[in-house]
């Protein structure tokens, strides 16, 4: 009987400081578990309503013609080495046709005479092109190579920027 008056006191006492606790409650205890809301600390930004164009600055001729002729290279470059590796047709008409898309870039910075002389090489490329969507199997593709070679020597040879810099139109 002793120890169950004993068990009963412990737990009156326990039920009575809970109950303490839980109606005086623990301030610190409660701010440290509650969530604080997340949009308080960003900051609101203004909302534009009338968008601003910011306009690129104008690259000069000679610029332009650099990059796009760093780019022609780059991209026929890549098509000698899809046609010397055997890669499939899709890489190799994407390759060509990039390269032709910047020889008519560089094609427009040029004045009428060497735009004439380029358009040569240009339609020699598209030649190229066709024979490659014609040639399924890649059975003359060595013939490709070599005629892809050739195009490039010629065009860096006639074309590379200083020997074509007083050939740009609209000189700066």
């Amino acid at each position: 009987m002793k120890i169950k008056n004993l068990l009963l006191k412990i737990v009156f006492i326990c039920g009575l400081s809970t109950m303490a606790c839980g109606i005086i409650g623990c301030e610190a205890f409660v701010r440290k578990f509650t969530r604080k809301p997340k949009n308080e600390n960003i900051p609101r930004e203004e909302m534009i309503l009338v968008p601003i164009e910011y306009k690129a600055p104008a690259a000069d001729k000679d610029g332009l013609y650099r990059q796009y002729f760093l780019y022609w290279k780059s991209w026929h470059e890549e098509f000698i080495n899809s046609l010397f590796r055997g890669m499939n047709r899709r890489k190799q008409l994407e390759c060509v046709t990039e390269t032709i898309k910047n020889l008519e870039q560089l094609r427009g910075l040029l004045k009428e005479e060497s735009q004439r002389e380029l358009s040569v090489y240009i339609g020699q490329i598209n030649g190229l092109k066709d024979s490659i969507e014609k040639d399924a199997y890649g059975i003359i593709i060595e013939s490709h190579r070599r005629s892809a070679e050739r195009i490039e020597r010629d065009i860096i040879r006639k074309f590379s920027y200083n020997k074509i810099k007083d050939q740009l139109k609209y000189k700066k």
